[in-house]
């Protein structure tokens, strides 16, 4: 069954409407990856075969990150960084180095495309650990997209930020419009990606499905949609609802994640009101206090210093 918690918090239209647009850009980075992937091993290839300088092995363990700056300790490293940099879509564009290990440039082609991404994938080993966010910069910051207006991406990165940086976890129905236009513009560019393509679709249904029905076991869909909300029976929406509390439990890490590497980060970056809304939300949510206690620590242990 599913907790009451969860039906409560889904009876609010506005945290529904947020959980919502979280899984629509859940849905449109499983659209989005196999399309980056495509176009970055082949930028990877493309580079080893025009540069054979590309080809030799990093020199010293040294060449390292340093924060966020990176000072080659060998000549393969800075002729990769000097490539990289000339492959920005804008050329003024920050790039975050200490998301790459430098020495894994000349034979993993995911390695290089981290460069372009925000800051905080360096744990992301493979292409599928990466998130909407991090795909949508790649995209970007990377020439290798050329073909696609980085208008429409911004435009959809624009609107990610402020869903995660929502004060109250909450996004009206006209902020749900734009979104959702903003969502088809971009789909539309890349209409010709079959899995983006389907991604769109899903999209679609998910912006229409009412997860608070959904969650009560009364509500039937009969047409096509992502994976766990096709339904045949009442019965079956049982399991829509232990899923739709996956989704709340992946889009709140994402969050929480979010906020806490900034405050770690530096504090400059750090958003207390938005730390401050995660905490006492997490602690007004038993069910959700207890899955997220190690988060919830760590939130309290940081107001606790200020």
């Amino acid at each position: 069954m599913v907790n009451e918690e969860l039906q409560r918090r889904l009876n609010d239209g506005g945290y529904k409407n947020w959980l919502k647009a979280g899984q629509c850009l859940a849905l449109l980075a499983g659209g989005l990856l196999p399309f980056t992937q495509q176009r970055a091993t082949a930028f990877h290839a493309d580079l080893l075969n025009r540069n054979a300088r590309l080809k030799k092995p990093c020199q010293t363990p040294a060449c390292r990150p340093e924060g966020n700056k990176f000072f080659p300790k060998c000549k393969a490293c800075a002729e990769w960084q000097t490539e990289i940099l000339r492959h920005r879509r804008q050329p003024d564009a920050t790039l975050n180095w200490d998301n790459c290990v430098p020495p894994k440039w000349r034979s993993d082609y995911w390695e290089l495309a981290k460069a372009f991404m925000p800051r905080g994938q360096g744990k992301a080993k493979r292409a599928e650990h990466c998130d909407a966010a991090a795909l949508l910069n790649l995209i970007n910051h990377c020439d290798c997209f050329q073909s696609v207006d980085s208008t429409c991406v911004r435009e959809v990165i624009r609107f990610r930020n402020e869903l995660m940086h929502s004060c109250k976890l909450q996004v009206g129905d006209n902020w749900m419009r734009h979104f959702s236009a903003s969502l088809t513009k971009l789909v539309q560019q890349l209409r010709g990606e079959p899995q983006i393509a389907t991604a769109g679709k899903q999209i679609e249904e998910m912006l229409s499905v009412d997860l608070a029905i959904c969650v009560s076991g009364l509500d039937r869909m009969d047409s096509a949609a992502p994976d766990g909300l096709e339904s045949d029976s009442v019965s079956h929406w049982e399991i829509s609802g232990v899923l739709i509390g996956q989704w709340e439990a992946e889009l709140l890490q994402e969050s929480l994640q979010e906020s806490l590497h900034a405050a770690d980060d530096d504090a400059t970056t750090r958003d207390p009101e938005q730390l401050k809304t995660l905490g006492g939300f997490l602690q007004a949510n038993r069910d959700l206090s207890l899955r997220f206690s190690a988060e919830l620590q760590a939130i309290n242990s940081l107001h606790a210093r200020e």
